[in-house]
């Protein structure tokens, strides 16, 4: 079996908002990537064995005083090197060159006007202008010795520059972004051309691969996951499934804040379809109880995310001893904790709901760690998991009980949940579910008059909640057609007892965020 990170690029993160976008674009070429900070030492960078090399972007200027720098070792590997923006202007910088602050910014949309077909640019058409996005206020006054411009924009006269000897190259704009339409045949073309990197990073190599691995690892250790149902805990359940079989234990916990179906839906899976071993803890009411009384938002999230290990804690007491805890990290997280500009802020209550205490003395298993989302759902694929599961999209830890507004009671999940339900499959029947990042529904705690035959109603409020995203850091509210709207209102109120008007959320995060708490 062919190792597949054997053919790697390393990707130096200077600050920018974009590199996880780099790291995509690589992936996509079927090649294996990581991102780690500029900061890191040259002997981990040759440790690492890259074969090529791609510094980001990022908001500083080179000159500066504090300006963020790379080892200059780096240009000496023999390993294909590509600068983006700032990464350009710190390879300029070092090699020789002058880098000085722009007559004119350059921001948004611009033409590259090609001087030479090679390094990026060898899949392009020389003869036409090529639509970039540029985001940069600085520009390279002197180009270092050996390199030649590649390329020129209006207002840029080294728009791309390169030392073919060295294989050493820097563009100005952003080829990893969406408004770059040609940018990754130019990242591909860099990877698979310049650094002759073979494309075996595939999921379906991952899969084989990691099955294999955790044969030979944990054969005859005990392994618990959470399963939650949705995609990175299914995936993580169905990779070690077909690895270790029965020393697999998977704990999935009905707190009764699920959408429609779920139980039933997780549970015939992988019990019926997969043969995991798998104990399903009903606890709805335990929940319940436990969120009597409880209107405050942070309050509710600690009082799930503590039942819920309480819960876990006394399934898991039933098995005896484990020996390792399966868990859905995926690498954005992984990003996050040694990103260049140091961890992410404090991850909300509500997306972390299941931690569990530090005395389950547990190692970690984490087979998605080095994965995006895309990535996850294209193994749960190749396992064979149906697409109702693969291409769920996200639901919070605590579940309904943060989409109902106020105190949760059963009443109130049976109205919410059969509201939410009707939104999911009409936005199924419009081929609409698949192309947004989240769909649901709020019930406020506000009721209103309405008028239903000759009697004069006051009932409840049901909120419609879509929203587009690529990772729910931002996100901007979906323009869902009229005629999908008007459906999901009228089978709402026309449907669910006790509710008599829907409104649309038409607000973008930020300033709202994309639960209502």
């Amino acid at each position: 079996m062919a190792d597949i990170h054997a053919e790697k690029i390393l990707i130096l993160d200077f600050g920018s908002q974009t590199t996880q976008l780099i790291a995509r674009r690589v992936r996509e070429a079927r090649v294996y990537c990581e991102i780690h900070p500029c900061t890191m030492p040259l002997e981990r960078i040759k440790a690492f064995n890259p074969r090529g090399v791609i510094l980001s972007g990022g908001p500083a200027s080179v000159y500066a005083v504090d300006a963020p720098k790379v080892d200059p070792g780096v240009f000496e590997l023999g390993a294909p090197v590509l600068g983006i923006c700032y990464g350009m202007q710190i390879i300029t910088h070092l090699l020789g060159g002058v880098v000085a602050r722009g007559e004119k910014r350059e921001y948004g949309p611009a033409k590259l006007s090609l001087r030479q077909a090679i390094g990026l640019f060898g899949e392009l058409d020389q003869a036409q202008p090529v639509p970039v996005w540029m985001s940069h206020g600085d520009r390279i006054e002197q180009l270092p010795p050996g390199f030649q411009v590649l390329a020129t924009s209006e207002n840029s006269p080294v728009a791309a520059m390169g030392d073919p000897a060295r294989r050493i190259y820097g563009v100005q704009f952003h080829p990893e972004v969406a408004h770059t339409p040609q940018g990754a045949t130019m990242l591909a073309s860099f990877v698979l051309g310049e650094c002759r990197c073979q494309p075996i990073w595939t999921m379906h190599n991952f899969a084989e691969a990691t099955i294999a691995d955790f044969k030979a690892r944990l054969g005859g250790k005990k392994v618990l996951c959470a399963l939650s149902g949705g995609v990175d805990s299914s995936v993580v359940a169905l990779l070690l499934h077909k690895a270790i079989g029965p020393d697999l234990h998977c704990i999935f916990v009905d707190n009764g804040l699920l959408r429609a179906g779920e139980v039933n839906e997780v549970s015939n899976v992988f019990r019926e379809v997969f043969g995991v071993n798998l104990v399903v803890a009903k606890a709805a009411e335990l929940f319940l109880s436990r969120l009597a009384g409880v209107v405050d938002p942070e309050q509710k999230r600690r009082i799930i995310g503590h039942t819920f290990i309480e819960v876990f804690e006394a399934e898991a007491k039933k098995i005896g001893k484990v020996d390792y805890l399966a868990q859905g990290t995926l690498y954005p997280d992984v990003i996050e904790s040694v990103s260049f500009r140091g961890p992410s802020a404090v991850i909300k209550s509500h997306h972390n709901v299941g931690g569990l205490p530090e005395h389950m003395k547990m190692e970690l298993v984490e087979p998605l760690r080095e994965l995006f989302k895309d990535e996850c759902r294209e193994v749960g694929r190749e396992l064979g998991l149906p697409e109702t599961i693969v291409g769920r999209q996200p639901f919070p830890g605590p579940g309904l009980a943060i989409r109902i507004m106020g105190e949760v009671s059963g009443p109130k999940l049976a109205t919410l949940r059969q509201a939410d339900g009707i939104v999911l499959e009409e936005m199924r029947a419009a081929g609409l579910y698949d192309k947004v990042w989240q769909s649901f529904a709020v019930l406020v705690p506000v009721k209103t008059v309405g008028v239903m035959g000759d009697e004069r109603t006051y009932e409840d409020v049901i909120a419609l909640r879509v929203v587009d995203s690529v990772d729910a850091m931002t996100a901007d509210w979906t323009r869902v057609p009229y005629q999908v709207l008007a459906t999901i209102s009228s089978r709402i109120i026309n449907e669910v007892a006790g509710v008599n008007r829907v409104v649309l959320d038409i607000s973008s995060k930020p300033p709202a965020t994309i639960e209502w708490e």
